[in-house]
């Protein structure tokens, strides 16, 4: 088995386990879960990174990690926004003004 199947199967189980996971999750660990995404989200933007300085990269291989960089980068920031919205629903009005 090539590396690209190997790639292509751990990619389509961790879908498939993704599926799973935010299907049967409550809408009370929303956020708590969304975390924790942003978390894996940051490790996705350090092997992109890896993957985009490597030296034996081709052209295509570096426009591709600069692209998984951005998106990635995209997506913890604004994914850390939300869920700091989110969290600031919870608090209560009284305690803002102090």
């Amino acid at each position: 088995m090539s590396s690209y199947e190997i790639a292509l199967w751990v990619f389509m189980l961790a879908a498939f386990l993704g599926f799973e996971l935010i299907r049967r999750v409550s809408p009370l660990l929303h956020t708590p879960l969304m975390s924790l995404t942003n978390a894996i989200s940051a490790i996705a933007v350090v092997g992109a990174i890896l993957i985009t300085g490597a030296k034996e990269a081709t052209l295509l291989t570096r426009v591709l990690g600069f692209t998984a960089v951005v998106l990635s980068t995209i997506n913890v920031v604004s994914g850390y926004l939300i869920t700091d919205r989110m969290l600031k629903m919870f608090k209560k009005r009284g305690a803002e003004k102090k």
